[in-house]
């Protein structure tokens, strides 16, 4: 993905969701485009129309600060979307191509995810592929199992779908997490494979990938329904593991809770996968 017809598409696609009366426009005649029109954008933010169009073709690429935090203003961004556009549009040396490599997670997070017992903790990387889950974790959801990805998982598996208690919102975040977190490359093999076959297999993720949302999720609530102990409130953490980019995430309950009940049930329902391994563990000490 080139990042300057990047840029054109993330000022198009935000500009279409900003409407008249939410900048202080009336919203008066017939309108043939969603959202402003190029020249009301222009004007708003206190520069030409033509200078405006170039930018949102793609024949200007270099706008300076200044600019950049104008638009931000009139397209309504929040500072991580305005931090993204200020990436979009940096100078930079050209990247050269990013080759998918072999991920692996560092030991020491290893031992402490798989030591956790009592919360579902896993780690994903770059891409959203799951390289690292504890039993919990993988009781809580079948897509955090090992060398699952969680993107095309979470748009091609219907039972994903049907563990979260308000879905759209979900997929609307986890897109908009995805889009923050591999940043604005110029050229990522990978990603640019992974999006081309959910835009062609998902109508869906089409349609919220082309919204150009950014959202960096360090944390949160997920409400989910699992088959087999009903109704669970978690909070998670997403953590940075250093030195890569892979995320370790871990699930928690609040203390004393229905959740945190139904938390532990599912632990002693995932117990029995829990003991072969400790069984090798054992013998490999030994």
């Amino acid at each position: 993905m080139q990042a300057k017809s990047e840029l054109a598409r993330f000022l198009r696609a935000r500009r279409e969701r900003v409407r008249p009366e939410d900048v202080g426009l009336p919203a008066t005649g017939r309108r043939r485009v969603p959202g402003l029109r190029r020249e009301e954008l222009a004007l708003l933010a206190g520069i030409s129309a033509e200078y405006y169009l170039r930018l949102e073709q793609g024949r200007d690429h270099n706008p300076s600060p200044a600019v950049l935090d104008a638009l931000a203003r009139v397209l309504l961004l929040d500072d991580e979307a305005t931090a993204y556009l200020h990436a979009l549009a940096g100078p930079g040396p050209r990247r050269r191509a990013r080759r998918p490599r072999p991920e692996s997670v560092p030991p020491g997070i290893h031992q402490l995810v798989m030591t956790h017992s009592v919360a579902p903790a896993f780690v994903h990387g770059r891409y959203t592929d799951v390289l690292l889950a504890n039993p919990l974790a993988r009781a809580l959801s079948p897509c955090y199992t090992p060398g699952i990805n969680l993107l095309r998982a979470a748009f091609m598996d219907p039972q994903v779908r049907d563990l979260y208690q308000d879905w759209d919102s979900t997929a609307r975040g986890f897109v908009a997490s995805v889009r923050a977190l591999a940043g604005p490359e110029c050229e990522d093999q990978r990603l640019t494979e992974l999006v081309g076959e959910l835009a062609v297999r998902s109508d869906e993720f089409r349609r919220l990938w082309a919204r150009h949302d950014v959202r960096v999720r360090t944390n949160g609530v997920t409400c989910l329904d699992h088959p087999q102990v009903g109704p669970l409130h978690l909070r998670y953490e997403k953590l940075a593991v250093v030195g890569t980019d892979q995320v370790l995430v871990v699930y928690h309950a609040l203390p004393g809770s229905e959740s945190a009940q139904a938390l532990t049930l599912l632990a002693a329902l995932a117990a029995p996968e829990r003991a072969p391994e400790a069984t090798r563990t054992g013998a490999a000490d030994s």
